[in-house]
């Protein structure tokens, strides 16, 4: 961790362990001491409101595990019996339905904060590497969650998706249908398939749970970027993290929760999909099988490839682009307050990446009718997947190489404290 502690173990109980785990002084130079950024705003609370997430869901997923039963021929009820019969369990199921959603919707804010304030930039890149590993973790988990209810899309969505990896045979022959085989525990979808699910379903949170350490810990060497981007000069330029940011993200959660609650106990299936609430039938296929909301992006991405291995292809692509972005990134200023040129590319890339969720859900053969026209909405997808690409692999590298930004500020202090007419221009 940058910096020297300055933790004094108060008794002689504090003392005794402070030189044999010194636990206590890693809370204290972490989450009391550690200098910050003193021009931190509201979109940099989402750290905290992605910690407060995924502890809910570790919390309601432990509590619903007790009661569900990994079996093809017992899981759909036993999460009727959930809803209905156990304690709470209405409450402890949507919180952890809808607690994935609210844990997507905060790790969308908080990467798109990250690219507009180019918190990936150097000395930052194993951080935002590692935040990318989580991300992809928890779609990860998100899709092996989903299944577990065993509904009519759990059963097509693991379907769907298993067999994408049948597609790798096309590179090494047989290998795609072993993996297949293996994820399903057999030749088809089934209970083998469900039980290895609600296995690694358990799991996965615990293993993000070690990889967000990594990530605070991967933050607290080179320090919190900060709105403008630039390094800080010295001890004018932050203040402790407590009590000044730790009372700032504790209101910001307090108004996450309150978002979440309104959700949980007046929408609570507001994003589910109604097929769900039919048991799984191998015999009947739903007229459209479609992912969760936080995946549609990537799923369009997937059909608007005809052909299989260049979909799947297309779509763990997208999320390697991401983890490449340091690097492909090609300019020497981090936030977009100065980089006017590069700064209307990242607005059209955020509107387009909604509308790929859009795409997602909607039917491979639905039309837009505009003016008498019909533009088929695959083709719409694959123009907005070619802007996903072009902005990564070439808008981004070639901006700034030929944009002029506007003068950065000497220092944080002096834009907080003083004005700054850099900072002026740039807002």
């Amino acid at each position: 961790m940058a910096g020297h502690s300055d933790y004094t173990p108060s008794n002689g109980f504090t003392r005794w362990l402070d030189t044999r785990l010194p636990i206590l002084r890693f809370a204290h130079d972490t989450m009391i001491t550690f200098p910050t950024p003193r021009n931190l705003n509201f979109w940099y609370a989402f750290g905290a409101i992605l910690t407060f997430c995924l502890m809910m869901q570790i919390i309601t997923g432990i509590v619903l595990a007790m009661h569900y039963v990994p079996s093809d021929t017992m899981a759909f009820d036993s999460v009727e019996k959930i809803m209905r019969d156990v304690n709470y369990g209405w409450l402890m199921r949507y919180l952890h339905a809808n607690g994935a959603s609210m844990f997507f919707l905060a790790v969308y804010v908080h990467i798109f904060r990250g690219l507009y304030y180019g918190s990936y930039k150097a000395p930052r890149e194993v951080l935002w590497i590692l935040g990318v590993i989580i991300y992809l973790l928890m779609m990860a988990t998100a899709f092996l969650g989903y299944v577990l209810p065993w509904g009519q899309m759990s059963f097509w969505g693991a379907t769907v998706i298993t067999n994408l990896f049948s597609s790798i045979d096309q590179i090494v022959p047989h290998a795609g249908t072993a993996i297949t085989t293996w994820l399903w525990g057999g030749y088809a979808v089934g209970g083998p398939t469900l039980n290895r699910f609600f296995s690694l379903h358990y799991l996965l949170p615990f293993v993000i749970l070690g990889v967000v350490g990594l990530h605070v810990w991967a933050l607290h060497v080179p320090g919190n970027n900060n709105p403008l981007g630039i390094d800080v000069k010295g001890p004018q330029d932050t203040v402790p993290f407590h009590p000044y940011y730790t009372v700032k993200d504790a209101f910001y959660i307090s108004l996450f929760a309150l978002l979440f609650a309104y959700l949980v106990f007046f929408k609570p299936n507001f994003v589910a999909n109604p097929d769900n609430y039919f048991p799984a039938n191998p015999l009947q296929t739903p007229p459209h099988i479609v992912p969760e909301w936080y995946l549609l992006p990537f799923y369009a991405m997937l059909r608007a490839v005809p052909q299989k291995l260049m979909g799947v292809m297309v779509l763990f692509g997208a999320i390697v682009t991401l983890a490449l972005i340091p690097w492909l990134d090609t300019s020497r200023v981090r936030s977009l307050r100065f980089r006017p040129m590069l700064r209307p590319f990242f607005w059209v890339l955020v509107a387009n990446c909604v509308l790929l969720g859009y795409l997602g859900s909607k039917e491979p053969q639905a039309v837009w009718i505009i003016g008498g026209a019909h533009i088929e909405l695959l083709w719409v997808a694959r123009v907005a997947t070619l802007y996903y690409y072009g902005f990564f692999w070439l808008i981004l590298p070639i901006v700034g190489l030929i944009e002029h930004p506007l003068p950065l500020p000497d220092s944080i202090s002096k834009t907080v404290l003083g004005g700054d007419a850099g900072v002026a221009a740039a807002e």
